[in-house]
């Protein structure tokens, strides 16, 4: 009759590759694959569980492994930087960071049993204690604060806000668009024309109203100019410039 033997129960293959690491008492980064690869194999086939998820985690590894112990027989490659690549660099950065989170597993288990242990009271003040509030001696706050002197502190106040004021800016009024229908003073300034038939440039820019329509007004003049229905002249550089009409 067999003797049963209870195998561990690990949590996965890199759990059981863990185990076998610090059993044989070995570097990590320098893993005798052979022989674990031998023990991890044992322990695949003493296994007995009818969850084939479970099963097939192990034996991915085991290809795993077999693949690594094959690797290493075989000349070793170099990467492009010129230096051999181990086969196990791959497997044992999964082992490091499963070794991580599991050992922080722990930490956390531990900090979880230990605040089971924390209790609180709330508190029981009685409600008189807990609405009482220390009463203000205006007196003691003032101390020797007179209205004078709370004058000078609020025209100081004051005169540093009035400073930060733009002089220049603060003045300015609401800005409205100043609109001017181009078409309607071109009718005007051609009427203007066919009254006037030469007249100073000065006195017809005089006549408007704002800014915007010495500016349309101008460039009305210059497009006149341009397509030869008025004519300009100036005796010399200061002189006033005289427009004269050359249409019918």
């Amino acid at each position: 009759m067999a003797i049963p033997i209870k195998l561990e129960v690990f949590e996965g293959p890199l759990d059981l590759l863990l185990h076998l690491i610090d059993k044989n008492k070995v570097d990590i980064y320098d893993i005798p694959i052979v022989e674990i690869t031998e023990q991890y194999l044992d322990y695949i086939k003493q296994m007995e569980t009818e969850d084939m998820n479970i099963m097939s985690e192990f034996l991915v590894m085991a290809a795993t492994l077999i693949d690594i112990k094959c690797r290493m027989l075989l000349p070793k490659e170099v990467n492009e930087e010129g230096e051999e690549e181990d086969p196990r660099a791959e497997l044992v950065e999964k082992l490091l960071e499963y070794k991580m989170c599991k050992y922080m597993s722990y930490e956390l288990k531990d900090r979880m049993i230990t605040a089971e242990r924390n209790l609180y009271k709330r508190p029981t003040l009685p409600k008189e204690v807990s609405d009482y509030r220390q009463p203000v001696d205006y007196e003691e706050l003032i101390g020797d604060m007179t209205l004078a002197k709370l004058h000078e502190i609020f025209k100081s106040v004051i005169k540093r806000q009035e400073d930060k004021i733009d002089p220049v800016r603060s003045t300015f009024g609401k800005i409205e668009k100043d609109e001017i229908d181009m078409d309607l003073k071109t009718v005007y300034i051609e009427d203007y024309i066919r009254t006037h038939k030469t007249f100073s440039f000065r006195k017809l820019l005089e006549k408007q109203h704002s800014k915007m329509e010495v500016i349309v007004t101008f460039l009305v003049i210059l497009e006149l100019m341009k397509i030869g229905r008025i004519g300009i002249e100036q005796e010399d550089i200061f002189a006033d410039i005289m427009i004269t009409s050359k249409g019918a």
